[in-house]
């Protein structure tokens, strides 16, 4: 014979401070099954046109049957070494990026300075450095890119000596960049104000010690 067994079930606020412990460690380990990451790389791929980055792109297979491409831009995180971002792309020189970028991000000296040294390389190869980003080995941080760069010269001038080095370091120093960003994202949305909130939106509920109900 079946059996009605009644719980009582307790929305977050209603629970003790060790309930509310628990009932958050389960949804930090469930509840990040989503593309929580998809508003940092918008951000990215804004700053990424302005400064000349063009990424390569990949085919992502829909469910229904389609496709879509996306950006070639992967991190791996937070806690081992060997985390990071890298992405795969190819980059020129576009012009006002270090006017534009400012605009975009007033506050963001990181950026600015990225900005201002491929401004500075491009300027003493008469704007004519290209790259072409790669990603190599099996970790995501910013040395498994690998980074080829030529000069686009009608009459085949070489590059300046610091050339390279600079571009390498600059592109390096923006999946630096993308990473921290990231990192805060993610701090953010595990803190305990931000699972408090989506638990309480969500109106998930829990028994007294803190299990989820339902």
């Amino acid at each position: 014979m079946p059996e009605i067994i009644e719980t009582t079930v307790y929305r977050l606020d209603e629970l003790s401070d060790e309930a509310k412990d628990k009932a958050r460690a389960w949804y930090r380990e469930g509840g990040f099954d989503y593309d929580w990451y998809d508003a940092v790389y918008e951000d990215f791929q804004q700053i990424a046109e302005i400064l000349g980055i063009d990424f390569k792109t990949r085919t992502i297979r829909l469910m229904g049957g389609g496709s879509r491409q996306e950006p070639r831009i992967f991190f791996s995180g937070f806690w081992s070494q060997g985390d990071g971002a890298s992405f795969e792309s190819y980059y020129a020189y576009r012009k006002n990026a270090t006017v534009e970028i400012r605009s975009y991000a007033p506050l963001d000296s990181i950026l600015h300075g990225i900005a201002d040294a491929l401004q500075a390389i491009q300027r003493r190869n008469f704007y004519q450095l290209r790259a072409d980003v790669s990603h190599r080995g099996h970790y995501y941080h910013e040395y498994c890119m690998a980074v080829s760069v030529e000069r686009d010269s009608p009459t085949g001038q070489g590059m300046t000596a610091d050339a390279e080095e600079i571009v390498i370091e600059a592109l390096r120093d923006l999946a630096r960049w993308l990473y921290r960003k990231l990192e805060r994202e993610y701090e953010y949305l595990t803190s305990d104000e931000a699972v408090d909130e989506t638990i309480t939106a969500n109106e998930y509920t829990f028994t007294a010690d803190g299990r989820r109900f339902g």
